[in-house]
């Protein structure tokens, strides 16, 4: 392997390519462990705070080291950004030919066979999506990746993608009429010949767990895998070792053989009645379930009549379906491919109405018109660390937020990996002279009524100090509305609220207008990256725990008291400051950035664990004096006075 000093040093091949490179002792200290884990194999767990410049760090050991390697990100965009961007750069500048290969789950590519059956079925709720599928049509003809993100303009969450793409379901596979133009497949050839493939953790553990996508095939090939985004693996994993059933695969399977009926079949007059009495019992059972979006155990249901009923309705409902796509089955690929999926469905549904393995939570999720029926496994480390030793890989895990203070047992449990070597390396931004931590005095207790109208007082004030330029961070969608009514209406600066338009769209407003006020919740904590005076402040409410009455954590908590564990310091306060961290890092992102990180929740100072949230931020000055905060920002505002 080329020496790393070649590489990252103050006259190396890096600083030659990327104007303005500097050295970071931390990112050489991480390309150092990564290179050796590599050549030696076993597990490395590295946090890399923000500014260590990590993604090099680990893309660079990776191409020199001549082995085969999966990088897998956490979300499609930074998936987007190591193979558009970072991966091209570093070849150049290292001089290599590495062979690279970018691989998403098939939602994510074109499927020529489905865009034909929604061009033939003609079926469409707008105008607006008549006109969509003629830009798809049209771009489907110049296309060579298929992959959707290259259509901007059709939006990525327009209800035409899932109609013209695949799953694993509804492929047809090699008796598809356009197979040797299949985008997947050719994606999945690519992936195959590369020498560092680009995915992400849904792929990754669908591979790992052979689920959805139908794989299997790229883990047992690969010398090692690099985790990017790691603290979203226990999340990811539980998904993928869990077992579910939902009204989508349900009313999925109707709408299809409906397609496939009129393609194939279409004297079989009685098929559509009985895809169609499927998609009304569906809609019935949903009813059962109850008003709202909620998630509980599946028992807190009740053995209730009528939701009794809507379930024998469903699997009846299912059979006669099944029975007349047996029949159909003889005449065509498609519609035995529906018959086969009814027949997996039926023995999931007769599972997942059942009693559960043993160590996995019977829960059910309902939204506004679906429904998911779970079985979740209490812990993945068992099933995890077994997948693990049935694969001669070598494994590296990296974020910026894994380690509870200086302890990376949190993260090393939850996934049961085996003693693995594990490295922090602190952010190398000036913290101490370019943020601020401030803690409001005299909050109330979160569980106060009166608790979102004080955090509400906070943000006008600390808004009006840092004139606008501020990421308001929520816990609840409950508090984020209170406070988007209130602070829309007496802010002189622009609000911006999640909801109102897609993530992208509210970023991209949100720099542009440099001085605006974004409120927003899950999504907005973590991967968003505004660097500049745009984002000079972050209010966060409350710290973050998870909401005790989700049916999983619940279990589990019952689980570990029961073994004589403490529930909240072993599993609750870890994942509380984990996601503090990722809320936190929004707002130093580059070496110029200067701000103050507002918390709100009294706990941090009159509560003993209080002491661990705080041990586990970056250093900063702290204060309780809102004239501290006014200080900070003080230049600004004589600048703009002067202006």
């Amino acid at each position: 392997m080329m020496d790393l000093n070649d590489v990252f040093a103050a006259a190396g091949l890096l600083a030659r390519k990327l104007p303005g490179y500097a050295p970071r002792a931390a990112q050489r200290s991480m390309a150092e462990a990564v290179a050796t884990t590599l050549d030696k194999g076993g597990q490395l767990v590295v946090e890399a705070g923000t500014g260590t410049g990590k993604t090099f760090a680990y893309l660079a050991p990776a191409l020199l080291s001549g082995r085969k390697v999966i990088v897998s990100t956490g979300t499609k965009h930074l998936q987007d950004q190591l193979f558009d961007r970072d991966l091209p750069t570093l070849r150049s500048a290292l001089g290599v030919s590495t062979r690279i290969a970018l691989l998403k789950g098939r939602a994510n590519y074109l499927c020529l066979h489905r865009l034909d059956l929604a061009a033939a079925e003609g079926r469409f709720s707008s105008r607006a999506q008549a006109s969509e599928l003629e830009q798809i049509r049209s771009w489907a003809g110049r296309t060579k990746s298929g992959d959707i993100r290259e259509l901007a303009e059709v939006a990525e969450d327009s209800p035409l993608w899932p109609r013209v793409t695949s799953t694993s379901d509804n492929c047809l596979g090699s008796d598809c009429p356009n197979y040797n133009d299949c985008h997947v497949m050719k994606a999945r050839r690519a992936a195959q010949d590369a020498e560092l493939l680009v995915i992400n953790h849904h792929l990754l553990f669908a591979d790992m767990a052979l689920k959805e996508e139908g794989f299997g095939e790229l883990l047992p090939g690969v010398d090692a895998v690099i985790v990017d985004e790691a603290h979203q693996i226990p999340e990811v994993a539980t998904q993928f070792f869990g077992l579910s059933l939902g009204s989508r695969q349900l009313a999925g399977i109707a709408r299809d053989a409906v397609q496939e009926h009129l393609r194939e079949a279409g004297d079989m007059g009685d098929l559509p009645e009985a895809a169609a009495s499927l998609e009304k019992a569906v809609a019935e059972l949903r009813l059962a379930m109850g008003p709202g979006s909620q998630r509980q155990p599946w028992k807190a249901l009740g053995d209730h009549p009528r939701l009794r009923a809507a379930l024998e309705d469903v699997a009846s409902q299912l059979d006669d379906l099944r029975g007349w796509l047996e029949a159909a089955a003889p005449r065509g690929r498609g519609l035995e491919n529906c018959w086969r999926r009814a027949e997996r469905v039926h023995e999931r549904l007769q599972l997942v109405v059942g009693k559960p393995p043993t160590d996995y939570v019977h829960w059910v999720e309902t939204f506004t018109r679906g429904f998911a029926i779970h079985f979740t496994p209490l812990s993945i480390a068992p099933l995890f660390r077994a997948q693990l030793a049935t694969l001669d890989n070598t494994w590296i895990f990296t974020s910026a937020t894994l380690a509870v203070g200086d302890s990376f047992e949190h993260f090393v449990g939850a996934l049961g990996l085996d003693e693995p070597r594990t490295l922090r390396l602190d952010s190398p931004f000036d913290y101490a002279h370019n943020a601020l931590l401030y803690l409001p005095p005299n909050m109330p207790e979160p569980r106060d009524d009166t608790y979102t109208e004080a955090v509400i007082r906070i943000a006008r004030d600390v808004v009006s100090a840092s004139g606008g330029r501020a990421f308001l961070l929520f816990t609840s969608h409950r508090a984020l509305q209170e406070a988007a009514a209130a602070l829309s209406a007496s802010l002189k600066y622009p609000v911006l609220v999640q909801g109102q338009a897609p993530r992208a769209e509210l970023l991209a407003r949100f720099r542009q207008l440099g001085d605006a006020v974004l409120l927003g919740t899950g999504s907005f904590w973590e991967g968003v990256d505004v660097r500049g005076e745009a984002l000079s402040m972050v209010l966060i409410d409350k710290l973050p725990f998870a909401s005790p009455g989700d049916p999983v954590l619940q279990a589990r908590i019952d689980t570990l008291r029961a073994a004589g564990g403490n529930p909240f310091f072993d599993v609750q306060v870890p994942e509380a400051v984990i996601t503090l961290k990722q809320g936190a890092g929004r707002l130093i992102r580059d070496v110029q950035d200067r701000g103050v990180l507002v918390l709100c929740d009294p706990r941090l100072v009159n509560k003993g664990y209080g002491r661990v949230f705080r041990a586990s931020l970056p250093p900063m000055p702290v204060t309780k004096q809102l004239a501290d905060v006014q200080a900070f920002f003080e230049p600004r505002a004589v600048q703009e006075a002067q202006s």
